[in-house]
């Protein structure tokens, strides 16, 4: 039976890969997004499908739609972007939980909530399982974002206790692939700009911190197996295989420009050292893992942006 999925933030970078496959899939989709770091080209191509609505509006003011599904994306999820406002960020997270999560029970739909490894903190523990209650500065610059998801993810987990509402949390870490922003701030797309651009690749401290690369279709693919599974979560969502920030530097390099040399700045305020997920319960309860490499996924993340950026050069010069 066809479903009507509501995704909150559907013109972002993994919203609209999972309209994408929602949409394939034959499903009906409303894509609400601000605009704040959505780009209404990621889903340009839905326009006028009969089973495609477009509403652009903010989470933080409620909304009446009728639906089965909702897909709560709808944050700004780099640190560029969720510092350029923290408040708005804040309230994004909060309120526009509470929103989304008001509507999910007046209507029976069931609610998957984007939230993410930062719940975790500067980490003590590594890797980060789910029964980890992290390590977060309630007062950094990061805890707009870091301790908006923690908040979200509790209302979420009070509407289930108090109203029965059905809701799945996915913890995302590191996500990477086509449709990144380049000014995002996020360091595969920051690396990969910058060697585009023939400058030196920024590192932070000596580039011995480490995360976790997850492509994108390995996450929509785990998206997917939550929201139909009988666990509620949170279920970390991510690609277990770590990486110092060096080691993808280098990588990048060495596909665009091996001749780049690098530049060493501060670390920021509150930034991980460690990032890795255990994903045992996404096995297990899924039975999902990621399948694409980061070898596999950057040469498809630099081709696109390849696409993106080369032309405006070539039409300048």
């Amino acid at each position: 039976m066809t479903q009507r999925h509501l995704v909150t933030g559907g013109a972002g970078f993994v919203g609209s890969h999972l309209v994408d496959r929602l949409m394939e899939r034959g499903d009906e989709v409303i894509c609400l997004d601000n605009y704040f770091t959505g780009r209404k080209e990621n889903i340009r191509h839905w326009i006028g499908h009969p089973n495609f609505e477009l509403i652009r509006h903010d989470v933080t003011e409620p909304i009446k739609l009728e639906v089965d599904r909702i897909w709560h994306l709808a944050c700004p999820a780099s640190p560029v972007h969720y510092q350029f406002n923290p408040i708005k960020t804040a309230k994004t997270s909060f309120l526009g939980t509470y929103n989304m999560l008001g509507l999910a029970r007046r209507v029976g739909a069931r609610l998957l909530l984007a939230s993410t490894s930062e719940v975790y903190g500067d980490p003590e523990v590594h890797p980060q399982p789910e029964s980890y209650r992290g390590c977060v500065n309630p007062i950094g610059i990061r805890s707009c974002y870091d301790e908006g998801k923690r908040i979200a993810e509790t209302l979420c987990f009070d509407y289930h206790r108090m109203h029965g509402v059905q809701v799945r949390v996915a913890r995302i870490f590191n996500t990477y692939g086509p449709r990144m922003l380049e000014n995002d701030g996020r360091v595969v797309s920051n690396f990969i700009v910058q060697a585009l651009r023939g400058q030196p690749l920024t590192l932070y401290g000596e580039g011995t911190q480490t995360r976790s690369f997850c492509y994108v279709d390995d996450l929509v693919q785990g998206f997917l197996k939550l929201m139909e599974s009988d666990n509620t979560g949170p279920m970390n969502l991510g690609n277990p295989g770590e990486f110092t920030i060096r080691q993808l530097a280098e990588l990048v390099r060495d596909r665009i420009n091996p001749s780049l040399e690098f530049v060493l700045e501060p670390l920021p305020q509150d930034d991980p050292l460690q990032r890795q997920p255990v994903i045992e319960l996404a096995k297990s309860a899924l039975n999902w893992h990621p399948k694409i490499n980061l070898s596999e996924g950057l040469d498809a993340t630099i081709a696109d942006f390849k696409k993106r950026l080369i032309p405006s050069q070539e039409a300048e010069s």
